[in-house]
């Protein structure tokens, strides 16, 4: 019976095995040519140091063993950006877990204090672990769908105003985070490589979308 299962499980672990190689090089070469096509620059090796040098940004010092991957970089609409798989573990042995997602990141002219705004349900749960109360706004089916949450509740205000709230409405399957110079959007999956254009044109949206006054005089 031990040989059967070897003889049964075997092929089978190979064969997950080699898809999961021959997709994982696909998805690079798609994430290359789409680099070309933008004129962004591409790296498909894993950096390690990126999650320790933005690692004030929540989503980037979950677990253990970080590290960015198929990395786009560059001028995109006239803002510097990045755009990468992302790799962080959680768990030990037997129960470990590895988690890959998409994330976007584009560069502010001017740096702001933390800021996140997440689908409600698991951001606030993390808003009351870290001991921030979940921000309310005039419209309650955007307080009802999303958690927000700041040290500086004006600045949340000014970022969450009626345009910001009617976007995101329309527009709820990403979490952001502004800290310091950076503006991100993240997901809770991979994207495929054809999505990753549309949703860096949503990161600028969400740029465009904060009020000019924020960025004058800082």
């Amino acid at each position: 019976m031990p040989h059967l299962m070897i003889f049964i499980f075997v092929p089978i672990f190979i064969a997950v095995l080699v898809f999961g190689i021959i997709s994982a090089r696909k998805r690079r070469e798609a994430m290359s040519a789409l680099a070309a096509n933008l004129g962004l620059r591409f790296d498909p090796a894993k950096d390690r140091s990126l999650p320790r040098r933005y690692k004030f940004l929540d989503k980037l010092r979950r677990g253990s063993n970080r590290y960015a991957y198929n990395i786009l970089s560059g001028n995109y609409q006239g803002h510097e950006i990045m755009v990468f798989d992302y790799h962080y573990q959680t768990g030990s042995g037997k129960n470990t877990h590895h988690h890959h997602f998409s994330f976007f990141m584009l560069h502010l002219t001017a740096a702001f204090p933390e800021l996140v705004i997440g689908p409600e349900g698991v951001f606030s749960k993390i808003a009351q672990a870290v001991g921030y109360d979940d921000i309310d706004f005039e419209s309650h089916e955007f307080s009802r769908r999303f958690c927000v949450r700041s040290a500086d509740k004006k600045f949340a205000y000014d970022v969450c105003n009626a345009r910001m709230i009617e976007y995101l409405l329309s527009n709820c399957d990403f979490s952001i985070e502004i800290e310091s110079n950076m503006l991100a959007i993240s997901f809770n999956r991979k994207l495929s490589p054809d999505l990753i254009e549309p949703n860096l044109n949503r990161l600028v949206t969400v740029r465009s979308l904060m009020p000019d006054y924020l960025f004058s005089g800082r």
